[in-house]
């Protein structure tokens, strides 16, 4: 019975989602309060399945699973190998974690609306690991659309200004699902199948064709509005801002993330290095983009007042890292990426987590209000603390060890421009993070009266993450040599 279940696991993970979003709101005719504890045992379930398919990655290789039986490229397969079950176990953990702190966080900032709030974050949480474990792109485009859709619906729901942040983020959206499926459906014109694997076998012949590189600039334009690549993040900020803290906490530890694994996986696994070395030189232009957003984002975040306005233009700042580790294609600025993609997760919902707290506790928005907090609440400031100094890249975190290994990157390839950008980005970081610092640590004590902690089941998450982000960096060199193990068979040479 257990074996039987084992090989099942690619589905149960889905599965387990789409009946638990199903469930939740006759979950909640028994008692709203209840829908918070069975998002987490939901989520849960999800983190064990993506433990188990990472092992078995590790251990076997390539996993592919064929639902109902049907062989792929005529049916739908998930695929799954150590790039997206290591994605799949970071998206799983931000999502438990962001579950069990949403408990009292979400009850104080949307009151009554548990039910609805726990389907939609259920059927997010789903869909994003949907689009990770396919193989199949059309089956990625439905899972994109579902949590795409759950996602305007969760950013709706916070302040007044939420709604429309959700139409602006509707908008965008709208139109990257039209790109992303066009640019599909003009490589299923030329290849005649929708299986990734199958994709990357029949397209070299046909690299000359000027329909594959109108697909090819579709589906980057596309991908690039989901991550909020500079210049095309204008939704993220309102969305990240006027949503509730637990739902900015998910989106910025995961729907980008899960954009830029689809942006890899289209590179580097269905068109393939070599095609982008020898055909389409868009890296070079991918690179100045990332590098704009990178210096944008930081001096955009030292302008905000609004806390969670700062973080999410300091997304906007960590995503070009990112995709400048992507666009410089070598072994050390890939990894560096695949390791920022873990740790920016950890940081920012972490950072995103103490927002969250503040506003829970103080009814605190802005820097300017947060004078002598690291008194009041000295362990959730202190989990900001780890976060932001690993965002700035201080040893030996797991932001010094990424930022580190992208810079590596950009040494090795000549590209001494964005050795710069790297490094005179960290300390536009530390400049904005240092408004911060100086007025929790070095502020003036005003909250003399009424002073505590957030909840722990609040607490527990936030300071997980902090913990994680700490010691991601001791523990950088085994995911390193995880990734080389997928690395060696995309980039020419080896690793």
């Amino acid at each position: 019975m257990i074996e039987e279940l084992s090989n099942h696991l690619p589905i149960l993970l889905i599965v387990s989602g789409l009946i638990g979003a199903f469930l939740t709101p006759l979950i909640g005719l028994i008692r709203k309060e209840l829908c918070s504890f069975w998002a987490s045992f939901i989520t849960l379930i999800q983190f064990f399945i993506s433990i188990i398919l990472f092992y078995q990655a590790i251990q076997v290789g390539r996993i592919s699973y064929w639902l109902g039986g049907w062989e792929p490229p005529w049916g739908i397969e998930y695929a799954i190998d150590i790039l997206n079950s290591f994605i799949l176990v970071v998206v799983s953990t931000i999502c438990l974690s962001v579950a069990i702190y949403g408990r009292k966080s979400l009850l104080k900032e949307v009151p009554e609306k548990e039910v609805q709030l726990y389907t939609l974050y259920i059927l997010l949480c789903t869909g994003m690991l949907g689009i990770i474990i396919t193989g199949d792109v059309f089956n990625l485009y439905v899972f994109l659309e579902i949590s795409s859709l759950a996602a305007y619906a969760l950013v709706a729901v916070g302040d007044r200004n939420s709604l429309v942040a959700s139409f602006n983020y509707m908008i965008m959206g709208t139109v990257s699902a039209c790109f992303i499926l066009l640019g599909i459906g003009y490589l299923y014109l030329m290849t005649g199948t929708l299986n990734m694997a199958d994709l990357s076998r029949l397209l070299p012949p046909l690299y000359g064709r000027p329909a594959i590189l109108i697909g090819l600039a579709l589906l980057i334009v596309g991908l690039s509005i989901k991550t909020a690549l500079f210049p095309l993040h204008t939704w993220l900020p309102d969305a990240y801002t006027h949503s509730p803290s637990a739902i900015s906490a998910l989106l910025s530890g995961t729907f980008t993330k899960v954009g830029i694994y689809v942006l890899i996986r289209l590179i580097y696994s269905i068109f393939g290095l070599e095609y982008f070395l020898r055909n389409v030189d868009i890296f070079v232009f991918i690179s100045w983009v990332a590098s704009a957003g990178i210096i944008f984002g930081a001096i955009m975040a030292i302008a905000q007042d609004d806390f969670k306005r700062m973080l999410a233009y300091s997304s906007i700042s960590q995503i070009g890292y990112i995709a400048l580790g992507i666009s410089l294609a070598n072994n050390f600025a890939l990894a560096g990426s695949l390791l920022h993609i873990f740790g920016h997760s950890l940081m920012k919902t972490g950072l995103f987590m103490v927002a969250g707290a503040l506003i829970y506790s103080k009814g605190i928005k802005r820097v300017s209000q947060l004078e002598g907090m690291g008194n009041v609440m000295p362990l959730t400031m202190a989990a900001f603390l780890i976060g932001a100094l690993s965002m700035i890249g201080i040893p030996p975190t797991i932001g010094f060890a990424s930022k580190y290994l992208i810079l590596l990157g950009a040494v090795e390839s000549g590209e001494w421009v964005f050795v710069v950008v790297i490094l005179f980005s960290s300390l536009l970081t530390a400049v904005y993070f240092w408004k911060v610092f100086e007025k929790v640590f070095f502020g003036e004590n005003k909250w003399k009266k009424g002073g505590k902690e957030i909840p722990l089941s609040m607490l527990l998450p936030t300071m997980a993450l902090a913990i994680l982000s700490l010691l991601g960096g001791f523990f950088a060199p085994v995911l390193i040599k995880v990734f080389e193990l997928w690395m060696s068979g995309v980039i020419p040479g080896g690793v």
